[in-house]
């Protein structure tokens, strides 16, 4: 049975509220629903495009560094249309298994087509899952997303295994002005433009903008990592790539 982390005195949001898009958390709930639905079945061009075609690549090496082997039960949560899944299967291999979570029926559907065979609907802030059940957790370019890190961070602990791994990949605000100049030009003025001209939806050049956003004003690493800390895991680390556009962020349970 399932015993979830309670409401937290220390609860920290990773951004915050971002008044163009929404007014109150469940307005901020809902645009995420509808959007992630609607662009589900081109979410993963999209995302492809906004990680500078080094997604496939990148993810798995990210896997492997934070500890990923064969035979190891992994969760992917907020597993999109499966892109992390995929590489998780492929390494764990026929002696491991990958389950996938995902709020969104819509990606929930696409990591279906991906072969994950197991993907269920939930969110990361409670998890559907007994106490120690995962060697692995994974969770690809969504932190941005949660309603709380602190409650995330303590579930994904309760549902790990004593010694079991996690691994957040990010897009991230880059350290130096010049990177952080040109991610921004890309990101916020390019990437939506693209995403509506390829798949004419007007929600895919929404949740472009608002990914950016979110980048921007989402707290800072050293944060992420003391949460981590804080919520009980050890070896807390990060992983930087183009000037700190992508980080992982990565520990381990005791």
């Amino acid at each position: 049975m399932a015993s979830h982390s309670g409401r937290s005195t220390s609860s920290l949001a990773p951004h915050p509220p971002l008044r163009d898009y929404y007014e109150t958390e469940e307005q901020r709930k809902q645009l995420l629903t509808i959007q992630f639905d609607q662009v589900a079945p081109d979410y993963n061009w999209i995302t492809q495009a906004a990680s500078f075609g080094s997604g496939k690549w990148y993810r798995r090496e990210a896997l492997k560094r934070a500890g990923l082997t064969e035979g190891k039960v992994v969760l992917d949560v907020a597993c999109g249309p499966g892109t992390v899944s995929v590489c998780a299967q492929q390494i764990v291999g026929k002696t491991g298994r990958v389950v996938g979570l995902d709020p969104s029926y819509g990606m929930v559907t696409q990591a279906h087509q991906q072969g994950i065979s197991t993907v269920l609907q939930g969110k990361a802030e409670y998890l559907p899952f007994p106490d120690s059940t995962f060697d692995f957790i994974s969770m690809g370019y969504a932190l941005r997303h949660v309603s709380d890190l602190t409650i995330t961070f303590k579930e994904y602990l309760r549902v790990l295994k004593p010694g079991g791994q996690l691994l957040i990949l990010e897009i991230a605000r880059p350290d130096s002005f010049f990177p952080y100049q040109v991610s921004r030009f890309f990101l916020k003025q390019i990437v939506p433009w693209v995403a509506y001209l390829r798949t004419k939806n007007p929600h895919a050049h929404q949740l472009m903008k608002y990914y950016w956003d979110t980048i921007e004003s989402c707290v800072p690493p050293e944060t992420i990592l003391q949460v981590l800390e804080t919520s009980g895991f050890i070896q807390s680390k990060q992983y930087t790539l183009f000037g700190g556009l992508l980080r992982d962020y990565s520990g381990c349970k005791p």
